[in-house]
């Protein structure tokens, strides 16, 4: 590692000179803007918006721009003459419980390392600051920026915390806040026993960037010239039918993720196929079936009987009970024109006798 800064912690009468080392770094994918036809770098050129011109980086200054649009210009000297009278040392203000430090004050990360002349009285303040089981808070300018920090010991070094100032933080003004919102006895219970199934020991080795992770075996892949297998995707857990329900099934998830054995007197889940109440209801429906088709029979069995018919040994057919009916409609038809004859003769015999007399 390369130190970023050098100066001096000043705790009371004690100076104890240090470097300054950056704890943390972004392990992001870094990409340039390149020519999507040739990959060639994007350039961008310092105009000036007035007169188009280029501009040289040792022409720039910072600008603080006024609500009425116009522009103060300051330079390098305007900032050399700033009082920052805690330049190169960290000054301890005073010793607070760690709990007292709201974690969202934190802001970045360095470790103190002690110069070869300042091993000694670093060491002293370490181990009582470790002992005392307190961080201190002090004050320290890190490029050109004041900033209140805390010191504490991790793995026998100072680290430094910058902290953002109190009027940096935003206050959470929300409309839920506002609202009466009723959380129920058994949520809360299952919530806290959420809690607990999921509780342990902080490992952060356990953990990775997944997203980066895949964005590397993309660019290999790119490199090597092989296919990229886009992974499967997972299955998508049914919602809940409501809250209670999707803590209670968390609970079970993480119990079961855990190894943990399931809790005592639990119903054991339904056997795959038709539930007892599909069965009635097929119970129910082929019953109603079978009804139906014996009513159908014997109403077919009555008609059958009506027409004069009756399928079996021993039996007529209604072939037969046609041809019966036929007959005697024919011999009612013959007797009709029987009478009709006669009634014509005897008129033909009762004109001649009118036409005699």
């Amino acid at each position: 590692m390369r130190s970023i800064w050098k100066g001096a912690i000043s705790f009371g009468l004690v100076t104890i000179p240090v470097k300054l080392y950056s704890a943390t770094e972004q392990r992001d994918v870094s990409f340039h803007q390149v020519h999507r036809e040739d990959g060639g770098r994007i350039r961008y050129k310092r105009t000036c918006t007035i007169d188009g011109e280029e501009v040289a980086y040792a022409d720039i200054a910072k600008g603080y721009e006024l609500p009425s649009g116009e522009m103060v210009v300051l330079t390098d000297e305007d900032f050399a003459d700033l009082p920052l009278t805690t330049s190169r040392r960290v000054d301890v203000l005073e010793f607070v419980d760690a709990e007292e430090v709201d974690a969202i004050y934190f802001n970045k990360s360095y470790y103190l390392e002690p110069e070869s002349q300042g091993v000694k009285p670093y060491v002293l303040l370490r181990d009582a600051l470790e002992e005392s089981g307190k961080v201190a808070v002090v004050k320290v300018a890190l490029r050109q920026r004041e900033s209140l920090a805390t010191l504490r010991v991790r793995d026998g070094v100072f680290v430094l915390e910058t902290m953002l100032w109190p009027d940096e933080i935003r206050e959470p003004d929300f409309p839920f806040l506002d609202e009466d919102v009723e959380v129920r006895r058994q949520e809360l219970a299952m919530a806290t026993s959420l809690i607990d199934s999921m509780s342990g020991d902080f490992d952060p080795s356990q953990y990775k960037d997944a997203y980066r992770e895949a964005l590397e075996a993309v660019i290999e892949a790119k490199i090597e010239g092989r296919e990229v297998v886009r992974p499967a995707e997972e299955e998508g857990e049914a919602p809940a039918a409501d809250l209670l329900s999707a803590l209670r099934a968390s609970v079970e998830a993480a119990k079961k993720s855990r190894g943990e054995e399931a809790a005592s007197g639990k119903r054991a889940p339904a056997r795959k196929g038709a539930s007892p109440a599909a069965k009635s209801a097929g119970s129910k429906k082929s019953a109603s079936t079978k009804k139906a088709a014996g009513s159908k029979t014997a109403a077919g069995s009555r008609k059958r009987a009506a027409s004069g018919g009756t399928s079996g040994e021993g039996g007529t057919t209604s072939r037969g009970g046609t041809a019966r009916k036929s007959a005697t409609t024919r011999k009612t038809a013959a007797k009709k024109t029987a009478s009709s004859r006669t009634a014509k003769k005897s008129d033909s015999s009762k004109s001649r006798t009118r036409r005699s007399a």
